[in-house]
């Protein structure tokens, strides 16, 4: 037996072939390092190249042309998780899965996850039975397989037959890659925001670097905590924070091209847990972050500055301020005026921030 490529309804591509099956070609061919330039969905002269490449490398006839043989080639070094349209039903249909044998998958996953509600157990694998599948996998984690594998039945393992290991295989890391887009803390790592003066947007660079060489030469002490944050990460906390607040449901949440995270979970209840878990790996409150704000534009820093005694600082004209307490820009006004003066505003209300136009 074989798994069953026809299920995946994968179209014949070519040069001048465009949308979505060529897109996932070209990501595939991307996973190889294959170049191709721009995943555009357009199957221009460098796709056309690197697919010469591909097949030339695989000892497939090297022209050009996407059809079964190369997709064939392609499925067993990782394609089938790039196909175009894929839904876990797809997947299980082109695993040999019949209606019995989902049917038994569902159960099976029921109890190596313990999941309250359980699944249907009817052999349609649809949107609930995928979430369940994720959540399944994010509580077993690494010994999903060999929990999956000794929970299925006899009957289902003996219509696999030899391809049992493989599909189990496939439908492992076809889970796995379903709970990394999960929400939930592990977001924290990507997007990340920066620290750096250097990544602010000029002329707004070089005012803070005046200003920050006028501070230390007083003698102040500095700590830069935030200066670009990727409009990516303004979009994962302002979403955690409103599903947090229920300013907005999970399913409602819009897209954002780049984020492949996945906002509804097996549960509400579980989806609202992982955002407020979101929430504590951003460390941020219960106001949502702007998506548009002057750090998305690298146009503002956020940074601690504090001193002791007077601080005699000098302005942008060269005029020597003394200042002294509050000693903290936080919250002394003198130095604001300081700041203003490099062209570096504070705002008010939020205290480490400043910006180029005070917001």
């Amino acid at each position: 037996m074989a798994f069953r490529i026809s299920a995946l309804n994968l179209p014949v591509i070519r040069q001048g072939s465009t949308g979505a099956a060529v897109g996932a070609w070209q990501r595939f061919l991307v996973d190889l390092n294959y170049p191709i330039g721009a995943v555009d969905n357009g199957f221009g002269s460098v796709t056309d190249k690197a697919t010469r490449a591909f097949q030339q490398k695989n000892g497939l006839t090297a022209d050009g042309i996407v059809g079964p043989g190369t997709y064939t080639k392609a499925l067993s070094q990782g394609f089938i998780y790039r196909v175009a349209g894929l839904t876990a039903a797809i997947l299980l249909d082109y695993l040999n899965f019949g209606t019995t044998e989902v049917g038994d998958l569902q159960r099976s996953l029921t109890a190596i996850g313990r999941l309250n509600p359980p699944l249907a157990g009817d052999g349609y694998f649809g949107i609930g039975s995928t979430r369940g599948l994720a959540e399944a996998y994010k509580i077993v984690d690494v010994s999903f397989r060999a929990r999956l594998e000794q929970q299925l039945s006899a009957a289902t393992k003996q219509k696999l037959g030899t391809d049992l290991a493989s599909a189990l295989d496939i439908l492992t890391e076809y889970a796995r890659r379903l709970r990394g887009r999960l929400s939930g803390a592990q977001w924290v790592r990507f997007f990340p925001g920066s620290q750096s003066i250097d990544d602010l947007a000029s002329p707004f660079r070089q005012r803070v670097q005046a200003f920050q060489k006028a501070l230390k030469d007083a003698g102040a002490t500095i700590e830069v905590t935030a200066t670009f944050r990727p409009p990516e990460r303004a979009y994962l906390m302002h979403y955690s924070v409103s599903i947090n607040n229920r300013d907005v449901s999970p399913a409602n949440v819009p897209s954002m091209p780049g984020v492949d995270i996945e906002w509804v979970q097996y549960t509400d209840a579980i989806s609202l847990q992982a955002a407020r878990q979101m929430i504590d790996a951003y460390d941020i409150g219960s106001n949502p972050a702007a998506l548009r704000s002057r750090h998305t534009q690298a146009l503002a820093i956020d940074w601690i500055v504090e001193w002791q005694g007077n601080l005699n600082i000098k302005d942008a004209s060269g005029r020597v301020v003394s200042i002294g307490a509050p000693r903290s820009g936080n919250e002394n006004s003198t130095l604001w005026n300081v700041g203003a003066s490099y062209g570096v505003y504070k705002l008010e209300y939020d205290p480490p921030h400043w910006s180029i136009d005070g917001y």
